[in-house]
């Protein structure tokens, strides 16, 4: 009969998530996931396989994470601009508040991983797809409530609004400072157009 396993999966999923993002994928090593986990080697292999595994793991957990809390952001009833604006403007905090500037795991894949690892791939670009869903379904909302105009094209308003997030990532994981954000932020929502 098999053992159970006697540590939580999911802590080690998200204790590693921590690391990986951090440190990024390559700079990582097994003794690092072993001392944030607090489990051993080879309970991490018979849990995860292997330091792909664990990665990949910790990639869903992150997707999963940061897209339930932009679909909470996202969840206002205000105007589509407030509505952008609170979303972004959070991001810009999340990333001056950590003093770190670890950055958002997902782009930080896409520049260290892509092309070359096709399973993340894949989990990168569900998640920036998800994003995209998330702030059409608001750009939509707008339109039908007046605030774009009726021929926006919701769909590539989405893309521009999501690139922004990703490139707000990009210059504060580089060390940007708030200001320098908020001004992309606001030259982001003018770009938005206007209704007749």
């Amino acid at each position: 009969m098999a053992r159970a396993r006697e540590f939580d999966t999911e802590a080690a999923v998200a204790a590693a998530t921590e690391v990986f993002r951090g440190r990024g994928y390559e700079a990582t090593s097994i003794q690092d996931l072993v001392e944030a986990t607090g489990i051993g080697r080879g309970s991490l292999y018979a849990a995860f396989g292997s330091k792909d595994g664990l990665y990949e793991a910790a990639l869903r957990h992150y997707a999963t994470k940061s897209g339930a809390l932009m679909a909470v952001r996202l969840d206002r009833d205000e105007p589509v601009r407030e509505v952008l604006r609170h979303l972004l403007l959070a991001l810009v905090d999340d990333t001056v508040g950590d003093p770190e500037r670890r950055g958002c795991l997902m782009t930080n894949t896409a520049v260290e991983r892509l092309p070359g690892d096709a399973v993340a791939a894949r989990i990168v670009g569900g998640s920036l797809d998800r994003i995209a869903e998330l702030v059409e379904a608001a750009l939509r909302k707008g339109r039908e409530r007046g605030e774009l105009p009726q021929d926006a094209d919701v769909t590539a308003l989405a893309d521009f609004v999501t690139t922004t997030i990703q490139g707000l990532r990009v210059l504060g994981k580089a060390g940007a400072d708030r200001r320098r954000l908020v001004a992309v932020v606001d030259a982001a929502l003018r770009a938005l157009p206007l209704p007749g």
